[in-house]
């Protein structure tokens, strides 16, 4: 028998988590299979939610340390399991969603969604649905990822699955399909080339945290007469206007973006791509063999990004102006730029949210 539905649930605490499951739900789509995206925790909390996630982006930008102590207790203490209980709401918006969906499978692309699951299907009670967890980082994989109860896990690369075989996971579980990117990606990109003579290098900036120093990095960039700049400010207008200033008083050409829709496409053009380690970006950039250089690792889950990229020598780390600028440079000449595409081949997966969705397809109710 076929699945006819899936659920999907979601958490805002990192934009890797909304990608994979939008990006999931698209492709399930593609195969004419019903699905739903619920972020529970936002539907139950509003506003409190809201003002926890300012707090994490605050801790993660300006109290690193205090980030990781947290991160480092939910992986070496019940403290998610044994804390998961405090969201009853929670609880109570999921079990409303099982029950007009009665879905087939419930995937989870955040550690704290399969926990409240636990609470509405303690061990030992039968659950009407798979469960599959999508696991959005590489490595550094917290315990709260998998322990709690998981039919199957899809995984981002083969790294990733060697770390959870080693902790005990059944091989049968294992499912590298890839992190689930935007479709867009599995069309036909150029193969990776230098610039032909005279054409610059095209550098894309993604400012996603750390707003407070890239004007310094912006300014250092403008020094280099060989890169094409892009950079994109999200939501802060002000810095847009800032940068914009910047490079018209040096009288250097700058595309500046606010929020745009098509940032994969802006990956998949560019030559190089500048920015912090978080799951999304960096299987972005993998997925469309784009070297990145990473400036900024939120203790804990992004460490294994950024592993991932300098142990398989696919990118580089640099943190600061002075260091970011060296690294652009060393990343934009003709011998390097190739061996770091050709490093970044056997972790790209750009058909990853096509294979995620066939694999459920597969997944008999």
């Amino acid at each position: 028998m076929a699945i006819k539905s899936v659920l999907i649930l979601t958490a805002g605490f990192g934009e890797g988590h909304n990608a994979a499951s939008r990006n999931l739900a698209a492709a399930l789509t593609e195969l004419g299979i019903s699905s739903e995206v619920h972020d529970v925790f936002a539907e139950a909390y509003g506003p409190l939610n809201r003002m926890v996630q300012r707090g994490y982006v605050l801790a993660i930008n300006y109290t690193p340390i205090v980030w990781k102590i947290v991160f480092d207790l939910m992986d070496r203490t019940p403290l998610v399991s044994g804390g998961i209980s405090v969201f009853a709401r929670a609880a109570k918006v999921l079990r409303r969603h099982i029950d007009r969906m009665k879905p087939d499978i419930v995937v989870s692309t955040y550690p704290g969604c399969g926990h409240l699951l636990e609470t509405l299907y303690p061990a030992g009670k039968e659950r009407p649905f798979r469960t599959v967890t999508v696991i959005t980082d590489s490595l550094t994989i917290n315990a709260s990822w998998h322990t709690c109860h998981s039919d199957h896990f899809i995984l981002p690369n083969t790294e990733t699955a060697t770390v959870l075989r080693r902790i005990g996971i059944a091989e049968e579980r294992l499912h590298v399909t890839g992190f689930p990117v935007p479709m867009l990606f599995a069309e036909p990109n150029p193969t990776r080339q230098v610039p032909s003579a005279g054409d610059p290098w095209r550098v894309l900036y993604m400012v996603n945290s750390g707003h407070h120093t890239a004007p310094a990095i912006v300014e250092k960039l403008l020094t280099l007469p060989q890169i094409r700049l892009e950079v994109t400010v999200g939501h802060n207008v002000a810095l847009g206007k800032k940068l914009t200033t910047l490079a018209a008083e040096k009288g250097i050409p700058l595309a500046v973006h606010g929020w745009v829709p098509n940032i994969s496409e802006l990956i998949r053009r560019n030559h190089v791509l500048i920015s912090k380690a978080g799951g999304a970006t960096v299987q972005e950039a993998l997925a469309a063999r784009t070297p990145m250089i990473i400036t900024q690792i939120v203790p804990g889950q992004e460490e294994g990004n950024a592993r991932l990229l300098t142990e398989a020598s696919a990118g580089m780390v640099a943190q600061g102006p002075e260091a970011i600028l060296a690294a652009v440079q060393t990343v934009c000449s003709a011998k390097a730029y190739l061996a770091f595409c050709d490093a970044i081949a056997p972790l790209s997966h750009p058909s990853a949210a096509r294979d995620g969705a066939v694999l459920l397809q597969s997944l008999r109710p």
